[in-house]
């Protein structure tokens, strides 16, 4: 698919990190770009940065967890700007969820599902028929990562298994789309090859009452200034790649029509040989010794 000027695109989680350097860098390109996000001050900072550099863009207050509120953010798009060409479902949080599996709360993964699941297949119901019907060129962009989309880590179960629902939620999207010789086309975004600086750390400021915690915290929540203190007391030094590169990515690879945006990265090689040789020789996963040993680190 072309990128012109013209076009328009939407994202989601859009005010900040991740989904603001790609609404960025689509404006850049020439496009109108739609922001949706549930932070209404940051969302409207987020417009007036882009409109004061001569960007068509509108912002929509969007809880992508509720179907209503994505159809009404179509609905905003559609109507303001007459077509969408690229969806990118980026929203995403982290769950909160303390210590192993069986002792997190059920809202914890209520939450993060609502959210990284629902909210993109929110995305992909509100949009893609509007999109198919329109017969014009577009892309899907859905945001995975390393954790849970190629390995999981144990420090962040719950959200890797949300992010590994992403990935395969794609995969059927991509089929169903060749199935139809649609003129649309989708990718699984992984963000990186390194950690990245956003406020997916601070989700719980977001969290909604009806997925509230269950019982007080025994710790307080870790910052990333605070893992990252952790890993470099631990001996492992943290790097961090820009959002603007994430954001490059994503345009390179709607450009290329490539299903997997995942950066070159030897450790992302890594794990994905050593979990694919497990599954060949039915072999446990010893892969995830590395991670044990890092959870026990932070």
């Amino acid at each position: 698919m072309e990128l012109l000027p013209g076009q328009v695109a939407v994202v989601t989680g859009a005010a900040s990190g991740i989904g603001l350097a790609m609404a960025e860098r689509f404006a850049a390109e020439g496009l109108k770009v739609v922001l949706g996000d549930v932070e209404e001050p940051a969302l409207d900072k987020a417009v007036a940065g882009l409109r004061e550099r001569g960007a068509e863009a509108i912002g929509v207050v969007t809880d992508v967890s509720e179907r209503a509120g994505v159809d009404g953010m179509a609905d905003a798009a559609y109507g303001t700007f007459g077509a969408v060409h690229v969806l990118c479902n980026n929203a995403g949080v982290g769950s909160g969820a303390e210590g192993r599996m069986w002792e997190h709360e059920p809202n914890d993964w209520k939450w993060a599902f609502a959210v990284n699941v629902w909210g993109v297949f929110h995305g992909i119901q509100a949009f893609v028929p509007r999109m198919l019907a329109a017969g014009a060129p577009g892309h899907i962009v859905n945001t995975s990562s390393g954790d849970g989309g190629i390995a999981p880590l144990p420090t962040a179960s719950v959200y890797a298994v949300t992010k590994a629902a992403v990935v395969t939620m794609t995969e059927s999207l991509y089929a169903h789309l060749r199935a139809e010789q649609a003129a649309v086309s989708a990718s699984v975004l992984f963000p990186g090859p390194h950690m990245l600086r956003t406020g997916l750390w601070e989700s719980h400021r977001n969290r909604p009452e009806r997925f509230a915690k269950e019982r007080p915290r025994r710790t307080p929540y870790r910052s990333l200034a605070g893992w990252e203190a952790a890993m470099e007391a631990a001996g492992q030094q943290v790097e961090f790649t820009p959002v603007e590169e994430v954001a490059g990515t994503v345009v390179d690879g709607i450009r290329a029509d490539r299903f997997w945006m995942l950066p070159p990265s030897e450790h992302s090689d890594r794990e994905i040989r050593a979990r694919s040789q497990s599954m060949l020789e039915r072999s446990n996963p010893t892969y995830l010794e590395n991670f044990i040993q890092w959870d026990e680190k932070a």
